[in-house]
């Protein structure tokens, strides 16, 4: 790796962290010694890029830094086309659509070398075998999630009982044959994963919930977190 991809590497990493990150992290991560980091920390911050931290503690990317973000490496090429595919084969029709607009946004962006790796990939999905069909719409669901609104859905169960629901919805969970609506249901007073194939019908309401959808999630989060495995 040459010095100038290694500066680029370090930067990344800073960026994607919004903790600080120690010197021996990035030296493991790029596969270097610690000496080397230290020098190529020092480097950057003589190109004024807004660094912050000391050896032994740890380097912050300081926000307001403006670095092109599609300077993309072969590796993140790769990674995006490989992630593409897999939402085109299993995400809704809106989420499909857009990850074939986003390979063709990429294909322009990235420089003539890389775009080989988009139009003629080493990386693929097998499409899934046997998946299940939707009973909610899952792009409107995504918007009711950002909006903080209120589904009523009809719902079976896998006992075949089934019963109605007011939910909250949080986020919808990709498997390999299905998808899973995590949410607050108002009727069990707590959260509960919804099969979407299992769900009857549903009806979009406009009314909002009392929490902000952040806040939802994040209690969703430390409620996962902390039951019982």
């Amino acid at each position: 790796m040459s010095q100038a991809d290694r500066l680029f590497q370090i930067i990344q990493i800073l960026r994607r962290s919004s903790l600080p990150t120690t010197a021996k992290e990035i030296a493991a991560e790029l596969e270097v010694s610690t000496r080397t980091i230290y020098r190529d920390i020092f480097n950057l911050s003589g190109r004024r890029v807004p660094i912050r931290g000391e050896a032994g503690f740890g380097y912050i990317l300081e926000d307001g830094f403006d670095m092109p973000p599609l300077m993309l490496t072969p590796d993140e090429v790769e990674a995006a086309v490989l992630g593409a595919q897999w939402v085109a084969s299993r995400g809704d029709p809106v989420l499909a659509a857009a990850a074939y607009d986003l390979l063709a946004k990429i294909k322009v962006a990235v420089s003539q070398s890389l775009r080989p790796l988009i139009a003629d990939p080493a990386v693929e999905t097998r499409p899934p075998f046997n998946p299940t069909s939707d009973g909610i719409d899952i792009a409107r669901t995504r918007a009711w999630i950002h909006e903080g609104r209120k589904i009523r859905i009809e719902y079976r169960d896998e006992r075949g009982n089934r019963s109605q629901r007011v939910i909250w919805p949080i986020v919808i969970s990709f498997f390999e044959q299905t998808r899973i609506l995590a949410a607050w249901c108002e009727l069990r007073q707590d959260f509960r994963n919804f099969c979407t194939d299992r769900v009857e019908s549903a009806e979009f309401l406009d009314d909002k919930h009392s929490l902000r959808p952040t806040t939802l999630r994040q209690r969703w989060k430390r409620y996962m977190a902390e039951r019982p495995k």
